[in-house]
């Protein structure tokens, strides 16, 4: 039996960020690992204990005011413990979970009344999948009539043979963490190229997040990522979005500062009214905030 590894932690004093972000913005893309909620035995990684008064802490020294928590693919499709975190700060928060494809309407409605707004499929992690490919259509048409959409997180060298389905679909999709292209291979390569191209379709979002885990190092500087972050803005603004990713699961090196993740922004939009749309704006749209 191979032993499944164990992450580091997040660092649990963050600085305070040189970059001042408007009221109202968000993080995109949190977890929260706590005892007593139950892990997949298929699982690829033990995650850090990391609950919710970490993250407001991480929060308050950031100056977030609302944040997206995102399912984790060690808890598979039980959404428990992001719906219980995001039930303390109702106003504050929004939930993408994951389902199977056997989640009912009644199962739906009863996520977005907790305030679920989109469906995550991984298919970067052990039991992040929870469905066969050919399901999603149809799942995406039924949570698209609640102004959902669905996530993905795919290896970045995937995305061509996924471009079929991913136009397919009759929601809005979001990738996360630049869509894992590996940077140093530039803006030219042809899987960036593929994302350039759906973002500039419109109905494609993408988390402008985990910088350090694009092949470029743990820790910073990331110049090999400022092109593409660049780039991405460029080929559709409206359609940005950023997260720290915290608490940095399935990473077991050297961890960032979020602060320093922060401050990334000042480097990807230098253009104070740009960040307030990648932090505030599209968020409100996209979640529903």
């Amino acid at each position: 039996m191979t032993e499944i590894p164990t992450c580091r932690p997040p660092i649990r004093d963050t600085r305070r960020a040189r970059l001042a972000v408007p009221p109202g913005s968000v993080d995109c893309h949190t977890h929260v690992f706590v005892d007593g909620y139950p892990l997949i035995p298929d699982r690829g990684y033990n995650p850090p204990e990391s609950n919710l008064g970490d993250m407001l802490a991480m929060h308050e020294k950031l100056g977030i005011d609302r944040v997206v928590f995102t399912q984790p693919s060690v808890y598979g499709t039980d959404n428990s413990a992001i719906l219980d975190a995001a039930a303390q700060i109702p106003e504050q928060a929004r939930v993408v979970v994951a389902v199977d494809g056997d989640v009912t309407d009644d199962d739906l409605e009863e996520l977005h009344a907790r305030g679920a707004r989109g469906i995550r499929l991984n298919l970067d992690n052990t039991g992040g999948m929870p469905m066969e490919l050919d399901q999603v259509p149809p799942l995406a048409k039924r949570v698209a009539t609640l102004g959902w959409h669905v996530e993905f997180l795919f290896a970045g060298h995937e995305l061509p043979g996924l471009l079929p389905l991913l136009r397919s679909l009759d929601a809005p999709i979001s990738i996360g963490h630049f869509g894992y292209m590996p940077a140093q291979d530039g803006v030219g390569s042809p899987p960036f190229q593929a994302l350039l191209d759906l973002v500039g379709e419109g109905d494609t979002w993408v988390k402008l997040s985990a910088p350090n885990r694009l092949g470029v190092g743990d820790l910073p500087p990331w110049p090999d990522v400022v092109p593409l972050a660049r780039a991405l803005i460029e080929a559709n603004p409206d359609r940005m979005l950023w997260a720290t990713d915290w608490p940095h699961p399935n990473k077991f090196g050297d961890q960032p500062n979020d602060a320093d993740l922060l401050e990334q922004l000042e480097l990807w939009a230098p253009d104070e009214e740009m960040r307030r749309r990648i932090l505030v704006d599209n968020p409100t749209v996209l979640y529903s905030f």
